[in-house]
Formats: structure tokens, C-alpha cells, sequence
């Protein structure tokens, strides 16, 4: 299997929005695309612009003037409201000249994002478990989907709750926690034993699924929709990206788990070889024999 570093270049895909950032629509830049789904105030790019004209740099022709300025100049019935320019909503008209950052209506967008998941996404099977192609998956099995205005939505892939089984209790991180990509993020429960997960992003956390600390069987019947875990405003967002499995990569390191887990149960059970491939519904109800520890360790990459 080859190294992730080698194969994510193959892969230069984010699940985000690629139109014409406003700055070009504008005219002002020749050519510029939207990664942030014209969340113009938590924009890197945005920022350096309007402070290029803050300092009175001029263009050949004339001086610079910021997209807002322009936007002055039009018609209210001219002025998309960010949520129309990515077709999230049919009709919207900006009367905030792109501050977001003091208009009610997209408050109450965040808000319905932070609470809800954004639609449903195609589940394939692979190697008997089930796989979001659209999703990102960290080495220690917690997946990273990239939402609406750049936010992440984080939860366990299947092969982890089939590896461990049934939850009885989950620790997730509060509102406002600090998570780093690769260190422990949260806490899985079953029975007596625990098992801590590392988050596949660094940021702070936004929001967290009070319903599955209610039901945590919820990560189990729906692992990647109704079964999430938290909501994340990254930090690094592409350097992090990077580092996780996605698409046709995601599917052969997938199967390469499968497999690594098929030839740690044979080597401890060779009388289960005869009869194919291990269970998958839940490993360790299973096969307990194997250890707890040995599965978190080998797979979830923690101790």
C-alpha cells in the first residue's frame, strides 16, 4: 500500500464549493476560485485583499476599489446573498454589502448547519463495510466531511463500529474545546472497556450531536448521517486534509484494514480460517479473545 503522502497528489479534490470567488465576478482579480463558500469574512484571501486597498495600492489603470464598493453602485435586486450565489437557496438578496458578519438571515443558516447534517450522501460497501465517498478518513477510523462555509463535521467510519461493536456511552469534546489533528478527541464505551479516537482535524468545536450521547447505538445504524459526532471551525484546514484517505484512496486503504484485521483473527484463530472471512457485525463480540486492547491499539491507533 502506498504511502498517503504519494497518493492524496493523485487526489486533489475538496468536498467544498469551486466558483468564481466575488473578487473576480468583480473584475478585480483576473482569475480567483471560491473555497469558502463566499464566507467573505473568514476568507485568508479576502483579508489580504481588502488590506492591499487599505494601503492605497492602485491598479494600472486607476485605483482599486473593494467588490463592496461596487456592490454599492447596483441595484438591491443585483446584490446574490452569498447562500444564492452557491444555490443553497433559490432567492436571497444581499442588503449588507457581503458583511455577513451583521446580517440575521445568514446567523440563522450557521445556526440550522450547526445543528443539522447537510443532506445525504451516496454509501458504497467495501470489503463488507460501508463507505461515504465524499468523506475524508483519518488512519484512527473517524471521518471529516467538509460543509458549507468550510466547516467539519466529524464521526466514526463503520469499520470502527463493527471492530468494536454496540456502544454504551461516548465522551465527546464541549462546545469550545481546542482538538488536534492526530490526538485523542474523543471517548467510545462499551461496557467496562474504553477506547479514545483521535481527531482527524485541529480546531475548536462548534457543536456536538446531543443525540447520540442519548442513543449512542445511533453511530451504529447510521455512521455517517444521523450518527455524527461533533462540528468543527478548523484551523489548517488543507494541511489537514492532506494527511487523511479520500476517494479511491480511501476505498484501498479500507480494504487493507479489512484484510489486516482478517490475518490478525486467523493468526490468533487459525480454525476460523475455514470458514472465510471473520465476523463483521462485531468483532469483538465476537471474537473477545482477541483483546480489546489489541483491536484499539492495531486499528484506532491509540493505546
Amino acid at each position: 500500500m502506498e504511502r498517503k503522502s504519494e497518493k492524496i497528489k493523485k487526489v486533489q479534490g475538496f468536498n467544498i464549493l469551486q466558483d468564481e470567488c466575488i473578487w473576480m465576478r468583480s473584475g478585480i482579480v483576473a482569475f480567483k476560485r471560491c473555497e469558502n463558500a463566499y464566507d467573505c469574512n473568514n476568507c485568508s484571501f479576502d483579508k489580504a485583499m481588502t488590506a492591499a486597498l487599505r494601503s492605497g495600492k492602485k491598479a494600472a489603470d486607476g485605483e482599486l476599489r473593494s467588490f463592496r464598493e461596487q456592490a454599492k453602485e447596483h441595484s438591491y435586486m443585483e446584490r446574490m446573498c452569498r447562500h444564492m450565489l452557491t444555490g443553497r437557496v433559490a432567492v436571497r438578496k444581499c442588503g449588507n454589502d457581503f458583511r455577513c458578519d451583521v446580517c440575521e438571515f445568514d446567523q440563522m443558516m450557521e445556526d440550522v448547519d450547526a445543528i443539522y447534517p447537510v443532506g445525504a450522501v451516496p454509501v458504497a460497501e467495501v470489503a463488507g463495510y460501508r463507505y461515504a465517498d465524499s468523506y475524508y478518513y483519518h488512519e484512527g477510523h473517524a471521518w471529516a466531511r467538509v460543509e458549507y462555509g468550510g466547516r467539519i463535521r466529524v464521526g466514526l467510519d463503520d469499520f470502527a463500529m463493527k471492530l468494536l461493536g454496540r456502544p454504551s456511552g461516548l465522551e465527546l469534546p464541549g462546545v469550545g474545546s481546542a482538538l488536534r489533528q492526530s490526538e485523542p478527541g474523543l471517548c467510545l464505551k462499551r461496557d467496562r472497556n474504553e477506547a479514545e479516537v483521535l481527531s482527524p482535524v485541529e480546531g475548536t468545536v462548534i457543536a456536538v450531536n446531543v443525540d447520540v450521547l442519548k442513543q449512542p447505538e445511533r453511530v451504529n445504524a447510521d455512521p455517517y448521517s444521523q450518527g455524527w459526532l461533533f462540528l468543527v471551525e478548523p484551523e489548517r484546514l488543507k494541511k489537514n486534509l492532506e494527511s487523511l484517505y479520500f476517494g479511491e484512496i480511501g476505498k484501498d486503504w479500507l480494504t487493507h484494514e479489512a484484510e489486516s484485521l482478517q490475518q490478525l483473527i486467523f493468526s490468533e484463530f487459525p480454525a476460523m480460517a475455514a470458514t472465510g472471512a471473520p465476523p463483521v457485525d462485531d468483532v469483538y463480540g465476537a471474537v473477545p479473545e482477541v483483546g480489546w486492547d489489541t483491536l484499539v491499539h492495531e486499528f484506532l491507533k491509540t493505546r
